[in-house]
C-alpha cells in the first residue's frame, strides 16, 4: 500500500488558557486575510470555551474551522462546569482536541477516558484530534512506540479502526511541548511512520485516509523541515499560534510543502 498524497495539510491552532476578547479580535483580524489565500492547507482554531462563540462569529466569513480544546463524556444533566460535545457541535464546532498530554497529566485523564470522550465526539459529529506521545523517560526508555501504541489502541477497543480513522491524530511528544524543545524531522517522521504502520495492520486504507500531525513546539522557524516529512500531514501547534504572523508563517510551510511521496507499506 502507499501513503496518500491528496490530503490537504491541517495546521490547528491551540490557544489553550490565553486570550481575551480584545486580544482574539485582534489576533484574528491580523490573521485571517493572510491565511485566507492558503488554498491548499486547512486550518482551524482551538480557544477557550468562553470565547467559543465570539471567534465562531469572527471566523464565519472564512475557511478556518472552530474547534475545542476539551468535552465531557456526559451528555447532559448535573455536570457543574463541563461542557458536552452537543453544545460544541451546537456553535459550529468542527473539531475537538482529545487526550491533549496536559489533559493527561494535570488532570489524571487516562486511556479508559480518553476512548470515552473521542467516542462521545464522534457521536455528536465532531472530528476528534486525538492527542498520543510519550514523556522524556518513556523516550530515554525506549518506550516511545509501545506507549503510542497503547494510546492508540485504547482508542481502536473502545470504537473500531473504522471510527478511527474518521479522526486526526497528533503526535506530541510530551518532552517539547512547551519546553522550546522539538524533536528533529527525522524523530518526528519515525513516530509518524510507525503510527501508520500501526494503523495499516489494522486496515490497510486507513493508513492512507488518516491525517497525522505533529505537535511540541512547532515553529515559523522549523515548520516546513517538518511538513516536508511524508508521514507528517501537518502540525497541532501552542505557543506560536498566539502570534498572527508565526502562525501565517507554520500555515505558509504547511501550504508549500509537498505532496507525500508514495511509501510502500
Amino acid at each position: 500500500m502507499q501513503t496518500s498524497s491528496h490530503k490537504k495539510k491541517l495546521v490547528i491552532g491551540n490557544w489553550k488558557m490565553n486570550g481575551s476578547s480584545v486580544a482574539n479580535a485582534s489576533l484574528l483580524r491580523s490573521l485571517l486575510p493572510v491565511i485566507s489565500r492558503f488554498e491548499s492547507v486547512e486550518t482551524a482554531i482551538c480557544p477557550p470555551f468562553p470565547y467559543l462563540t465570539t471567534v465562531a462569529d469572527l471566523l464565519d466569513d472564512s475557511d478556518v474551522s472552530l474547534g475545542a480544546q476539551n468535552l465531557s463524556t456526559h451528555l447532559s444533566g448535573a455536570h457543574t462546569g463541563e461542557v458536552s460535545a452537543s453544545m460544541l457541535q451546537d456553535i459550529g464546532c468542527r473539531y475537538v482536541l482529545v487526550g491533549h498530554s496536559e489533559r493527561r497529566a494535570l488532570y489524571a485523564e487516562d486511556d479508559e477516558l480518553v476512548a470515552k470522550k473521542f467516542a462521545t465526539a464522534l457521536r455528536a459529529g465532531l472530528i476528534p484530534v486525538l492527542c498520543v506521545g510519550e514523556t522524556l523517560a518513556q523516550r530515554q526508555g525506549g518506550e516511545t512506540e509501545a506507549v503510542v501504541t497503547q494510546q492508540l489502541s485504547a482508542v481502536l477497543k473502545a470504537v473500531g479502526i473504522q471510527d478511527l480513522v474518521k479522526s486526526v491524530i497528533a503526535y506530541e511528544p510530551v518532552w517539547a511541548i512547551g519546553t522550546g524543545e522539538t524533536a528533529t524531522p527525522e524523530q518526528a517522521q519515525a513516530v509518524h511512520r510507525h503510527i501508520r504502520e500501526w494503523l495499516a495492520e489494522q486496515d490497510r486504507p486507513a493508513a492512507t485516509d488518516c491525517r497525522i500531525l505533529y505537535g511540541g513546539s512547532v515553529k515559523a522557524e522549523n515548520a516546513k523541515q517538518l511538513f516536508d516529512q511524508p508521514d507528517i500531514d501537518g502540525g497541532l501547534i501552542g505557543g506560536a499560534s498566539l502570534d498572527a504572523m508565526s502562525f501565517a508563517a507554520i500555515c505558509w510551510a504547511a501550504q508549500t510543502a509537498p505532496a507525500a511521496e508514495p511509501i510502500a507499506i
